[in-house]
């Protein structure tokens, strides 16, 4: 008997969401039909997605940050070919593959001040080994963390989630502390009880895309040393080029953390894998000995793939100078969403860096506009920015975010290999979009409506 995947997709072809509705999350497919987003994606190349009917649609969202270098990019397919034929005697859990060791030696490259890496599957797991090599190395408990940062949603990753969306229901949590974004004054409050392990931050938040003030992650470095606890820069979504330096933290040129937790771009779009990096003491004060060497593990850490597309990857982001393009069309695009701002007043905020950046809506002076934002308000706050996407989708076939519960922001994060044609095409939907919702009447509002009344609903 053989088996035939292309046979066995093409039974179920057009059941996609049918089968989820079935056997896997059916509120995932409850929404997507709500809002229009439910197509069927054929393929997907570069910095765009192709529908059934060959319609091409810009990703503004890159797979929440994985597509840094695009859709099936060729190098990291061949890469990803080239380690199949290789046949390598994968997950022995008893020899040391040179791969792993070699992307290891590359990353802490980019990292100075790193030392040593932990290879696992996810954001998620990096966090956890994150948190568990802080609190080791400390003898500490409570870990800090900040408004409206996301780590995770594992057990671990969730204690140090600022969204409270996401722990409601699932406590009791690991001990944490939870502090405003950019405040000093907060962070030493809670060290002062001398029990903090570690603060964890985003330098750039992928929720509501807003960052600290210049020079707070080296202070708050410094203010942690004092008090015998660690940094941790949580670089999974913002990290590789995404906001014009290599990693996020790296705006402030002179900073070291303590640990970095890398993922979703290192995958290439291909094969999940995630990364602790951090000093030779603090992961030899975990790796103490040869009765410790399995202390923390995963089974599939460093699998061949995920070292091949990881390489293939780094040396993608490199030859094809994604970074540096990140910060020159990241800064054209921010500097053209300014100027939609000066215009339009329901834009009340441009925020972000490189090719990470948050547009915030705010209430309209047009008296039916005003009405309708005020009728959206008190069904459920975020509701307006979910508007502008859907808008931005069915119109102009642009693929965004809201950037998170009860925000009135859309996050932007696409590819890093987007130009200025991209630039422009965005910039022209969304001048058309907000042409429309300062009418406060049309097609765009009636569906406001229909989602008044599903958030009603539940």
């Amino acid at each position: 008997m053989t088996f035939d995947l292309n046979a066995e997709l093409a039974a179920v072809r057009g059941q996609g969401y049918e089968l989820h509705g079935k056997y896997m999350n059916p509120q995932m497919v409850r929404m997507l039909h709500t809002i229009g987003f439910d197509k069927v994606y054929e393929r997907g190349e570069g910095a765009y997605l192709y529908d059934a009917d060959g319609n091409a649609y810009a990703d503004f969202l890159a797979g929440f940050g994985v597509f840094a270098a695009g859709r099936n990019h060729p190098v990291i397919r061949q890469a990803l070919h080239d380690a199949l034929d290789a046949d390598f005697a994968a997950w022995t859990q008893f020899d040391c593959q040179p791969a792993a060791g070699l992307l290891a030696s590359r990353l802490v490259e980019k990292a100075p001040g790193m030392e040593r890496v932990f290879f696992c599957n996810s954001g998620a797991e990096a966090v956890e080994s994150a948190l568990k090599f802080a609190r080791f190395f400390t003898g500490k408990g409570r870990v800090v963390y900040t408004h409206h940062g996301f780590h995770g949603l594992t057990t671990g990753s969730l204690s140090v989630n600022g969204a409270e969306e996401f722990r409601k229901g699932f406590g009791p949590l690991l001990p944490d502390a939870l502090v405003p974004l950019g405040s000093l004054d907060a962070l030493e409050a809670e060290l002062r009880r001398g029990d903090v392990a570690a603060m964890i931050i985003e330098p750039v938040q992928g929720h509501g895309v807003m960052a600290p003030h210049d020079g707070f992650l080296s202070a708050a470095r410094d203010l942690l040393h004092q008090h015998g606890a660690l940094l941790i820069c949580d670089e999974v979504q913002s990290g590789f080029g995404r906001t014009g330096d290599f990693f996020s933290y790296q705006h402030e040129p002179e900073l070291v953390p303590d640990i970095v937790t890398v993922a979703k771009a290192l995958s290439g779009g291909y094969v999940p894998v995630g990364a602790m990096l951090t000093t030779d003491r603090i992961f030899s004060s975990v790796y103490s000995g040869m009765d410790k060497v399995m202390v923390h593990s995963s089974t599939f850490k460093a699998g061949p793939l995920a070292m091949a597309a990881g390489l293939a990857t780094l040396s993608v982001l490199s030859d094809e100078g994604l970074v540096a393009n990140a910060a020159r069309v990241g800064g054209t695009l921010k500097a053209g969403l300014e100027g939609l701002a000066a215009k339009y007043d329901l834009i009340a905020d441009v925020r972000g860096r490189g090719l990470m950046i948050g547009i915030e809506f705010g209430r309209p002076s047009g008296v039916r506009a005003r009405a309708g934002w005020s009728m959206l308000q008190k069904a459920r706050v975020g509701l307006f920015a979910q508007m502008v996407v859907v808008a931005l989708f069915q119109r102009h076939r642009i693929l965004t975010q809201v950037s998170g519960d009860n925000m009135e922001v859309i996050k932007l994060i696409p590819p890093l290999i987007i130009g200025d044609a991209e630039v422009k095409l965005f910039l022209d939907a969304l001048t058309d979009v907000l042409e429309d919702a300062g009418k406060g009447t049309g097609l765009m509002w009636d569906f406001g409506r229909t989602l008044i009344k599903q958030s009603v609903r539940g």
